[in-house]
């Protein structure tokens, strides 16, 4: 499945068949869930799911960028930024196959 997006739809559906509701409850579920994440990080809240990670918010300063095209400098505003800091319990699961087996030793 590498390379692949998991969509809403997904989402819903995998809801749908480990709880065994409605498609219709399911789909009011996910949404729930991402409406309160949202909702919790748009107000500066930091989202931790336990075994998943961490979604915060940062501020980022007024700064000079350059234009590639033209070498021209150009102002970059400010603006808030979402980070997502995965827990060490993902990082593990996903770098479980990767490891080499010579690594361990």
């Amino acid at each position: 499945m590498a390379g692949n997006t998991v969509t809403r739809a997904d989402l819903t559906d995998a809801v749908y068949r480990s709880l065994g509701i409605s498609r219709n409850e399911s789909s009011a579920f996910v949404e729930r869930i991402l409406e309160e994440i949202s909702s919790a990080v748009e107000a500066g809240d930091t989202v931790k799911i336990s075994s998943f990670g961490t979604f915060s918010v940062r501020d980022k300063k007024l700064r000079m960028g350059r234009n590639p095209k033209t070498g021209e400098e150009v102002p970059i505003a400010p603006r808030r930024v979402i980070t997502f800091r995965a827990s060490h319990v993902l990082k593990d699961q996903i770098n479980e196959g990767h490891r080499r087996p010579d690594a361990a030793e």
